[in-house]
C-alpha cells in the first residue's frame, strides 16, 4: 500500500509540473526578439539613407527652403530603395522597420509639397520621430546617432531630431536659436 501511495504522489507531482521554484521567485521574463548584425550591403544603403536625413536637417539649420526640398527628394528616393528584407532580424522587426521607412518616405514627399519653411519643419519633425524609431529597430551599428531635443520648438511643444554629432545645431530655429537644445539619447549598437 505504501508503495502505491509513493507512486501516486510522484505521478501527481510530475503531472502538476512540480518545480524547484520557491514562492516569490519571478517566472522567467519573455526574451527579446532575436537580432543580429546586418549585412554590409544593408549597412551601406542605410548609412546613405541616414546621410540624406542629416543633409535635410542641415538644410533646416541653414533655413534654406530649396535645399530642404532637394534633400527631402533624395531622402524619399533612398527610403524607397531601402530593402528592409536585408535586415537580419525576426519578421516582426522587419515589418516594423518597413512601416517606419514608409512613414519617412511619405512624410518626405509631403514636405516637398509644403509651401512655407515652418510647415516643412513640422514634416521634418515627423520624419525625425520615425527615423529615431527606425535606427533603434534595425539596430544601426555603423556609428553613433544622437537624439536631440529642443523644448521651445513649435510654441514650446518641443521637437526631436537626429544628428551624427553631439553638437547642437537646431533645425527648428536655424540661426535664431542655433544652439538651443540638448542631447537626450545616443544610439550606438557597435559591439553589441
Amino acid at each position: 500500500m505504501k508503495k502505491y501511495l509513493t507512486i501516486i504522489a510522484l505521478a501527481f507531482l510530475t503531472a502538476c509540473g512540480g518545480s524547484d521554484q520557491k514562492p516569490g521567485d519571478e517566472a522567467e521574463k519573455d526574451t527579446p526578439l532575436a537580432q543580429s548584425k546586418n549585412s554590409a550591403g544593408f549597412n551601406d544603403k542605410f548609412s546613405r539613407f541616414l546621410d540624406h536625413y542629416y543633409h535635410l536637417k542641415d538644410a533646416f539649420v541653414l533655413s534654406n527652403d530649396a535645399m530642404a526640398v532637394a534633400h527631402a527628394k533624395m531622402l524619399t528616393a533612398s527610403a524607397d530603395s531601402l530593402d528592409m528584407n536585408e535586415v537580419k532580424a525576426d519578421s516582426s522587426i522587419v515589418e516594423m522597420g518597413k512601416q517606419y521607412v514608409a512613414s519617412v518616405s511619405a512624410e518626405a514627399k509631403a514636405l516637398v509639397g509644403e509651401k512655407d519653411l515652418e510647415a516643412k519643419r513640422k514634416s521634418f519633425q515627423m520624419i525625425s520621430d520615425a527615423m529615431y524609431d527606425l535606427v533603434r529597430t534595425v539596430r544601426y551599428d555603423q556609428g553613433t546617432v544622437y537624439h536631440q531635443f529642443c523644448p521651445m520648438a513649435f510654441n514650446d511643444a518641443g521637437a526631436y531630431w537626429l544628428s551624427a554629432t553631439a553638437d547642437i545645431k537646431n533645425p527648428y530655429f536655424g540661426k535664431k536659436m542655433l544652439t538651443c537644445g540638448e542631447v537626450k539619447d545616443s544610439i550606438d549598437f557597435r559591439g553589441k
